[in-house]
């Protein structure tokens, strides 16, 4: 068996694991945003969300980029240093724990001076009351990225993707039903970091004991201290940068324009968050793998899962974004009559991550070649425009000026990746594996939702109508193209060969 029908083989086995785990975790977003909506209309859950994206972006911060390190590093030790397994997984979760400690307390002092100021916000009572989760968050997601770094992608789904999403809305709803209020919300949303921080620390543990050989002394001596912290410091950069473009427009929209319009953009946004199942799907599955293909210079194959890969995101994803645009206030109807105006913002950002897309995990590339240097400037263009636009545009647009600063700005992101690996790695990537696949989305579901729209309207029987009228084309199309589409690969059972 060829090794890139080994590698293929892999892509689809893994992918397809996580791919479940991403939709129960896509779901289980969803039905949070359903339940901050009903619970506590725009105004309330605008209070939790900008929240949750100041911690998010501390977060950023706070893992110190020990998750993309570890991602990074042990691939490469599985291949040619196990005995340095162990004390690298200490080591990473030492500096994650310390560093995550060090930003709730820059946090914490923050939040006291801007109450200070502003005695009763309800905005810094909730981030009050989870910042000193950030040392655990910050363990935990270097943990779940060392589990998948080694292999273990069941245990990742099960944490990451399962019993975290799941147990949030359940926490929120019986704090909320308790009468906590927003902020006790916000409280029950990181609470169940806690038991899945312990469960991936437990995994990883096992794993490290499992796969890795008896340490010899002298580990900081070795050089993979340093290594890990040069690699990690513009993670750390870009990382923040990274939540800084996901979640800064919430909080500009709030302090613009109030908690009710960031509720209502933050919980439109997050539609188009839970969609991106296939992304994060195939993303999990694939950085160790380019890690470990760079590390051996293997670009042939590299160049191979990346296209197939690309085929895959764009294929599988755009049909979710095609009904989201078209059906917008359907979608948004689930959360009350509050949340309409942001069907605008929905479509907006629908397109833009269809067309961000077409650059596949250009981003994981990067990263895994031992860029994070490139990729934190990337982010910072990126941040920088989508500030500038921000202000350009909501004063003219409202919050659809919001999305569409967002959609430029990942757009941006993905267009400076794409040209540096292409012409600093030297890899041939390109958008063009992902046209045809869009081409299938757009004709199989597109047409459909479409004419639905004009004939029926707004309405949930023409979402169900294009929903099962476009999959039924599009299983019949990837059927009679399985090969141009490589689903065949999806199919093919481990040990056999390609033709």
């Amino acid at each position: 068996m060829s090794s890139t029908a080994t590698a293929r083989g892999e892509l689809a086995r893994g992918g397809a694991l996580s791919f479940v785990g991403s939709a129960i975790s896509a779901v289980m977003g969803l039905i949070l945003i359903i339940v901050l909506g009903q619970m506590l209309g725009d105004t309330g859950s605008g209070v939790v969300l900008q929240a949750v994206g100041v911690f998010s972006i501390a977060l950023g911060v706070a893992r110190f980029g020990m998750d993309s390190a570890a991602i990074w590093i042990l691939p490469r030790q599985l291949e040619d240093g196990r005995a340095l397994l162990r004390p690298t997984g200490a080591f990473l979760i030492l500096v994650s724990a310390v560093a995550g400690l060090a930003c709730a307390g820059v946090l914490f002092v923050g939040v006291l001076v801007a109450e200070a100021q502003n005695p009763g916000d309800p905005v810094t009572a909730a981030i009050r009351s989870v910042v000193w989760f950030l040392p655990v968050a910050s363990v935990m997601l270097t943990a779940l990225s060392a589990t998948r770094a080694l292999g273990k992608v069941n245990a990742y789904v099960l944490v990451g993707n399962v019993l975290l999403p799941s147990l949030r809305p359940v926490a929120i709803a019986a704090a909320v039903g308790i009468g906590a209020g927003a902020v006790g919300a916000a409280f029950a949303w990181a609470l169940p970091m806690l038991p899945a921080a312990i469960a991936a620390i437990v995994v990883m543990v096992f794993q490290l004991r499992r796969l890795g050989d008896q340490a010899t002394p002298g580990y900081l001596r070795s050089g993979v201290p340093g290594r890990t912290i040069r690699y990690a410091l513009p993670r750390v950069l870009s990382s923040g940068l990274e939540q800084l473009l996901i979640w800064l427009a919430v909080i500009i929209v709030g302090a613009i324009a109030g908690p009710a319009a960031a509720g209502v953009y933050g919980s439109a946004s997050r539609f188009v968050a839970a969609g991106m199942i296939v992304d994060t799907a195939l993303r999990v599955v694939v950085s160790p793998m380019f890690s470990k293909m760079l590390h051996r210079e293997d670009t042939k194959e590299l160049e191979t899962v990346y296209r197939t890969a690309t085929v895959w995101l764009v294929l599988f994803s755009s049909p979710v974004y095609v009904l989201l645009a078209v059906f917008a206030p359907v979608a948004l109807s689930l959360l009350g009559e509050s949340f309409a105006d942001g069907q605008s913002v929905l479509i907006a950002m629908s397109i833009g991550s269809i067309v961000t897309f077409l650059a596949g995990n250009i981003h994981s590339v990067l990263l895994m070649s031992g860029r994070s240097g490139l990729a934190a400037m990337n982010k910072a263009i990126a941040v920088g425009v989508n500030v500038a636009l921000i202000y350009l545009l909501v004063p003219i647009w409202g919050i659809t000026g919001a999305a569409v600063a967002w959609a430029i700005a990942c757009a941006l992101d993905a267009a400076l990746a794409s040209v540096q690996v292409r012409f600093v790695l030297g890899l041939r990537v390109s958008p063009l594996p992902g046209l045809y696949p869009l081409l299938v989305a757009l004709m199989t579901f597109g047409i459909p939702a479409i004419a639905l729209r004009l004939l029926l309207g707004p309405t949930w029987a023409g979402l169900i109508l294009a929903a099962l009228i476009g999959a039924a084309l599009f299983l019949v199309w990837c059927r009679l193209d399985r090969r141009r589409l490589h689903l065949h690969e999806l199919r093919r059972p481990p040990g056999t060969s390609m033709r």
